[in-house]
């Protein structure tokens, strides 16, 4: 930083030293001027005249008033122009203390609104101007006195046209200032989104294949002894699951990585192509699952195609978990207009219900839910009449359809699908193993 910034941040962190000096240059020239001439050959001259000594004081007194400029700058105003007038009516020759007033003049401007400084600019100019005509030691006609009304006018006007221009700077940075706030406030939005549905994705990841892990591990310790074979089969069912889990897992926080880290896997988000093999899983767990589906030739946006494969996944994971181990599952995929219809239902006990409901009321349902809602469908879900649980979501395939409201949980007689395919568990659970 040079010199000459260094001593302009100084001063504008002290105003009163500031207007001192301003005070003292402003008295130099008041002197200055009431020794100069006004009609030399080519302007003024300096002339044999002395200022009056009640001249100097008048100077010295505008002078000493212009230091509190800032802190009352009416009653400086007031000031400066009174000993003007006083300088009019007495001094001889007469010395510029108008000077002195048109500084007080341009500070006013700066400090107030303009309807203030065109009152008080008028007031000022005609009155010093009118005194000087009529009181003043020169004719009316002088240059001298149409010099003191322009010297006012043009100071009223540059402290005007410095205000404007200062306020139109603070509008500037105060739009930037917020403009930036607004930026942190999107940024922090969108984190707070993509973190929600990271955890959405991970909670369906680890949900699904940690209750399938269970199942079979609890198989494969039940029929350990008496049945090796069918041990084995369930441990591989364990292996596979987990191993599931874990690519999952590494894809999912494989967005979280920087630039510089290894690249994350390039598999595509599962979508309802993997119906089959996701319904597979389950009926290896022990859950007999039906599908019947009349969305064939439907191509789905990619965010509703991943939207209901989890909301299936999710449903069949507390079918698994909560309906008991005599439980049997259906899913329909359903194109109805412009949407697409998931339900999935259940025939487990009417007991279960209440269980689901607090337990995964804050974690898969509301996941189903924000995730319907985010794609502006709607979801329910709730216990059915006469037993078991329904959960049904309705999703628009295309992008562009009008959001609805969520439903919250409620209670609706299933609807029996129309078109089954049915196959038989390959290992089933036996009665009491812990789901």
């Amino acid at each position: 930083m040079s010199t000459l910034e260094r001593a302009r941040d100084w001063l504008r962190s002290h105003p009163l030293v500031a207007d001192g000096i301003l005070a003292a240059a402003v008295l130099a020239c008041m002197v200055a001027g009431s020794f100069a001439g006004p009609k030399g050959g080519s302007g003024p001259y300096w002339s044999t005249n002395t200022p009056a000594p009640l001249s100097i004081a008048l100077m010295l007194l505008a002078a000493l008033v212009l230091v509190l400029r800032r802190r009352r700058p009416l009653r400086v105003l007031a000031a400066t122009g009174a000993l003007s007038v006083a300088e009019f009516v007495t001094g001889d020759p007469r010395a510029p203390l108008a000077m002195s007033a048109a500084v007080a003049l341009y500070t006013v401007a700066t400090v107030t609104d303009r309807p203030t400084t065109w009152r008080v600019g008028l007031l000022t100019m005609t009155v010093l101007t009118g005194i000087a005509m009529l009181a003043g030691p020169l004719p009316w006609y002088a240059q001298e006195n149409l010099g003191i009304f322009a010297w006012t006018g043009m100071a009223a006007a540059a402290g005007d046209a410095v205000r404007s221009r200062h306020a139109f700077v603070d509008a500037i940075r105060e739009r930037a200032e917020r403009a930036e706030r607004t930026r942190d406030e999107e940024a922090r939005r969108r984190v707070a989104e993509e973190r929600l549905r990271i955890a959405r994705d991970l909670h369906d990841v680890v949900a699904h294949h940690i209750a399938l892990v269970n199942v079979q591990a609890g198989v494969a310790a039940h029929v350990m002894d008496k049945r090796p074979d069918q041990a084995k089969e369930a441990l591989a069912h364990v292996r596979e699951a987990s191993r599931s889990a874990l690519n999952e897992l590494r894809a999912t926080v494989g967005l979280l990585r920087q630039s510089g880290d290894p690249e994350a896997p390039t598999e595509p988000a599962p979508g309802l192509h993997r119906l089959e093999e996701l319904v597979g899983t389950f009926r290896s767990a022990g859950l007999p699952v039906e599908v019947a589906r009349t969305d064939h030739g439907t191509t789905l946006p990619a965010a509703v195609d991943l939207a209901a494969y989890r909301i299936i996944q999710e449903a069949l994971t507390n079918v698994r978990k909560h309906a008991g181990q005599e439980a049997k599952a259906e899913v329909s995929v359903v194109r109805v207009g412009p949407n697409v219809e998931i339900t999935v239902l259940d025939n487990g006990p009417g007991d279960d219900a209440a269980a689901r409901l607090e337990e995964n009321g804050g974690h898969g349902l509301l996941g189903m839910r924000e995730r319907v809602t985010a794609l502006g469908g709607t979801c329910t879900a709730g216990p059915r009449y006469g037993g078991g649980f329904r959960v049904h979501a309705i999703l628009p395939v295309k992008s562009g359809a009008a959001p609805t409201t969520t439903t919250s949980t409620s209670t609706a007689p299933s609807t029996p699908s129309v078109t089954t395919s049915t196959t038989t568990p390959a290992s089933k659970a036996p009665k009491g193993n812990p789901a």
